[in-house]
């Protein structure tokens, strides 16, 4: 599956109910680097019950300026959750289904310089 197919797509829990739609993905670096970085692994999705589009990186803490842009894409992100690929069910056609009991989990980032 190509991530274009994925970004967009319905997300639904166990029992068919909407969550929302994915907005993003979460990639992890892990490992030992390999020429320019690590290997890369899925970490999750990032639903958004009100909103497809992108976070336009206004998921980490440290960012607030300019404060009108980054007040206004808080709200439209409102709700929004990163669930671990551990937790998806099924990535179909036309929907991500979820399995029972998952976990939503903050999108924040912290930069670098909090972490």
């Amino acid at each position: 599956m190509i991530l274009g197919d994925l970004l967009g797509t319905t997300v639904l829990d166990a029992d068919g109910g909407w969550l929302g739609r994915v907005a993003d993905v979460r990639f992890a670096l892990d490992g030992t680097a390999h020429q320019l970085m690590a290997e890369p692994r899925l970490l999750g999705l990032v639903v958004s019950p009100h909103s497809a589009a992108s976070f336009l990186g206004y998921e980490r803490n440290g960012l607030t300026r300019p404060w009108l842009l980054a007040r206004m894409l808080r709200w439209r992100h409102r709700g929004s959750f990163l669930v671990l690929w551990e937790d998806i069910a099924v990535v179909g056609a036309g929907s991500v289904r979820l399995r029972p009991g998952f976990t939503r989990y903050s999108t924040a980032l912290q930069d670098a310089a909090e972490a």
